[in-house]
């Protein structure tokens, strides 16, 4: 009966959202998972829990105009989804991409609601972000850019209300040009405004890592359900950002050899392991491409449109982008031996890819759960913003290993405890859902 129930609702949200794949996508995959749930707490159906969590609380869309170094008006599309603010403010990250629109800006924030969910911290779901793409722009475009669109954003936003962070193609550098024109039209040093910002001026030590050594640490916590460790280990990370990068290097620290990662012109190998100092030179400092990576390394090749996930591994990180690991991918990994799966990304594997992990029994730990780390560490900024603190480095990676620990006990025994042992995705989005909805059966008809 519930499983009747749930096709008709779902087919609403396809209708009532036309044309967002990714959106209905995230809500496929999460309420595949909820009809236990739901038997087990009548009162989120008979409060329509699940109908209100697909229904943002609030959608903005907004122009953003700016003048380039040609001195030539250019125009972007600004976007802020306030998903759920049952469990607190809004919390989520800006992605300044060509690929960003509304569904998939919905999408980042439907899976921010489960994924702060998860990490026990009082934070909210959303996400924002521009069609705007820094990349090839000269740092002045980029603070105008960011300066016309926190113009519109400053409205929306509070420590109280909606706290954005970066993503990608926000980096560092436009948290410091986004928080510059906030304090300067509100003459206020609201330092839990944003998260990601420079150490120099109210930033976090480990913020910068936390995503990455977070899903890196979440795969351990997996092995560990089994007996086994990352010691020895041979393994594979997609990408070569922020998360692909930490990601590696905490990998590496754990004991495995990463062999290979990527950009969108190829795949390095490094059989000797991925040098993490050269990766940072060439990505953090350059912004290069990772051929020059493969230049500099006698060990290291490069292959132009490459297919990172034929790499024989044992443990794989997708951490570049949503849908960039599919069923066949997945066959790929599992037939070279690959035996646990991590999503440092959001949503970086599509349905037909989940589906052959786990038919195949291979450990798969959904981004809302692996990737939660920076989510977390982005609330540790926020603690430490609220009481003008400042954490040593140690004591932050140590909260941020508790709390990589505790969201891989929760998801494992959710799993368990709803008849699926072993099965992380239904885990993390049941014990999500579940904290998420009695919250906003507390709070009333909201």
């Amino acid at each position: 009966m519930l499983d009747e129930k749930i096709e008709p609702f779902y087919d609403e949200v396809v209708r009532r959202n036309p044309g967002e794949a990714e959106y209905h996508q995230a809500v496929r995959e999460v309420v595949d998972s909820l009809g236990p749930l739901l038997a087990k707490h009548p009162r989120f159906a008979e409060r329509k829990i699940l109908e209100r969590i697909c229904e943002p609380e609030r959608q903005i869309i907004f122009r953003v105009p700016w003048i380039d170094d040609r001195g030539e008006v250019q125009i972007n599309r600004g976007y802020r989804v306030e998903v759920n603010s049952a469990l607190g403010p809004y919390k989520g990250g800006l992605r300044f991409h060509p690929s960003v629109n509304l569904g998939i800006v919905k999408f980042l924030g439907f899976e921010q609601v489960f994924k702060n969910a998860l990490t026990g911290m009082p934070i909210g779901g959303g996400k924002g972000g521009s069609d705007f793409d820094p990349k090839g722009r000269s740092d002045d475009e980029v603070m105008r850019f960011c300066q016309s669109f926190m113009t519109e954003l400053y409205r929306h936003i509070g420590e109280y209300t909606d706290v954005p962070a970066g993503d990608i193609g926000v980096g560092a550098r436009e948290i410091g040009y986004l928080f510059g024109q906030y304090k300067r039209i509100t003459n206020r040093y609201e330092s839990g405004v944003l998260t990601g910002k420079g150490l120099e001026w109210g930033g976090a030590l480990v913020r910068t890592e936390a995503t990455g050594y977070g899903t890196a640490l979440f795969a351990r916590e997996m092995l560990a359900a089994h007996g086994r460790d990352l010691d020895g280990l041979t393994a594979v990370v997609s990408g070569s950002g922020n998360v692909a990068i930490y990601a590696i290097e905490k990998l590496q620290q754990l004991g495995a050899t990463v062999v290979a990662c990527s950009d969108s012109d190829g795949v390095v190998h490094d059989p000797a392991g991925i040098d993490v100092a050269l990766l940072k030179q060439v990505k953090e400092v350059e912004r290069a491409r990772l051929d020059r990576y493969a230049e500099r390394r006698d060990s290291a090749t490069h292959r132009q449109a490459a297919n990172i996930w034929e790499v024989p591994c044992q443990v794989a990180l997708p951490c570049a982008t949503q849908n960039e690991l599919n069923g066949y991918d997945a066959k790929s990994l599992i037939d070279n031996g690959c035996t646990v799966v991590a999503e440092g990304a959001n949503m970086p594997t599509t349905p037909e890819g989940v589906r052959a992990f786990l038919d195949a029994g291979v450990a798969f730990g959904p981004g809302k759960a692996a990737n939660a780390g920076g989510v977390a560490t982005s609330a540790l900024e926020m603690q430490q913003n609220a009481s003008r603190d400042r954490w040593t480095f140690e004591h932050t990676e140590a909260r941020l290993d508790d709390i990589m620990t505790d969201i891989h006990r929760l998801c494992f025994e959710t799993a368990e405890e709803f008849g699926a042992p072993g099965n992380y995705v239904i885990g993390a989005n049941v014990a999500a859902f579940e904290r998420v909805g009695h919250a906003m059966v507390a709070l009333g008809l909201i």
